[in-house]
């Protein structure tokens, strides 16, 4: 990707630390704060939209949480929901005082876990503009019990063993007890699921990111199942743009468009394929309905005629 002269590095601060995050400068006065999944560093989570955004005239300020990529904090890995809201707020803030940015035209936009948090980041930051919420995490409870089926009990056992006596760890201040964000069932990771196990391909073709750490606490997991921010829907103060995808096993489309349902202003996008197919055989829809969506809201102009995307009655329900 062609992405050196086109983009900067820039750091704020959240809570104390410092985050790292891409500026891509823009031309049309708007932009678009973007975080990627959990886990998942700035570069494979957010560069194949960042640069389709920044090639429309939007500014784009792509960030890594604090204990992940290129951002401060220690101990590593660690997935921590309070600390990641956090740096939403910064990171927003950061994103409204760049020069060529007006304040009032300021967007979110995240996948997979960081689209759970942007249920929360429409409620917490009434400057918003608009969001984008891509295969969501919206109820982790039930996205863990469905998540069973592609695990074996002792696969299951394992994993919350090891959360807990991580968890319990980081009282004492002990290294965190990593899992791989992916394996087959059986194995001790975050996702089993086949359509979670396509991550490394659709984020990192190629090994393009090859410093990309594809760990993370296994405290993080036990966090994870008991989120549930597509409840905070029903708050959101800006117009969202709720993207799923009919087969995704990970995130699954049903609670997310049930949040939709809920939030006052919101239009849901279905798209087939999995919980990545956004990265890959979806990106053309994705991109497009996307793009609609910031042109609309963040300029008040009439969206290109794309027709590639459908575009759902928020009021429908998906099966999960």
């Amino acid at each position: 990707m062609r992405m050196s002269m086109e983009r900067e590095k820039v750091r704020f601060l959240s809570g104390g630390t410092e985050c790292a995050a891409w500026h891509y400068p823009g031309t049309n006065g708007a932009c678009v704060v973007m975080a990627p999944g959990g886990g998942v560093t700035k570069e494979p989570g957010t560069d194949p939209f960042a640069a389709r955004f920044h090639a429309a005239g939007f500014g784009v300020l792509a960030f890594d949480y604090r204990r992940f990529g290129e951002s401060g904090g220690v101990p590593r890995q660690i997935l921590d929901i309070k600390e990641q809201l956090a740096d939403w707020r910064a990171a927003i803030a950061c994103a409204a005082a760049l020069p060529e940015v007006d304040p009032a035209r300021v967007a979110a936009w995240g996948f997979s876990a960081s689209g759970g948090h942007i249920f929360q980041v429409a409620v917490r930051a009434p400057q918003l503009a608009a969001a984008i919420v891509q295969t969501p995490l919206a109820d982790g409870p039930v996205a863990s019990r469905r998540a069973m089926a592609y695990q074996t009990r002792w696969g299951m056992l394992r994993l919350t063993v090891r959360g807990l006596l991580d968890a319990a760890g980081g009282l004492v201040g002990r290294k965190p007890l990593l899992v791989p964000l992916a394996g087959p069932p059986g194995t001790v990771a975050l996702l089993t699921t086949p359509d979670g196990n396509e991550g490394d391909r659709a984020l990192n073709p190629g090994n393009r990111y090859p410093d990309w750490q594809q760990e993370v606490a296994a405290r993080s997991a036990l966090s994870l199942s008991f989120y549930r921010p597509g409840r905070r829907a029903s708050r959101a103060r800006c117009p969202l743009l709720v993207v799923v995808c009919d087969q995704d096993r990970s995130a699954l489309p049903g609670p997310a468009v049930d949040a939709a349902r809920r939030a006052p202003q919101a239009e849901v996008v279905h798209l087939p394929g999995g919980h990545y197919a956004p990265f890959t055989e979806a990106h053309e829809p994705a991109v497009e309905a996307e793009l609609a969506f910031l042109q609309r809201h963040l300029l008040g102009e009439p969206p290109a005629d794309h027709g590639a995307a459908v575009t759902a009655d928020p009021s429908a329900r998906s099966r999960s």
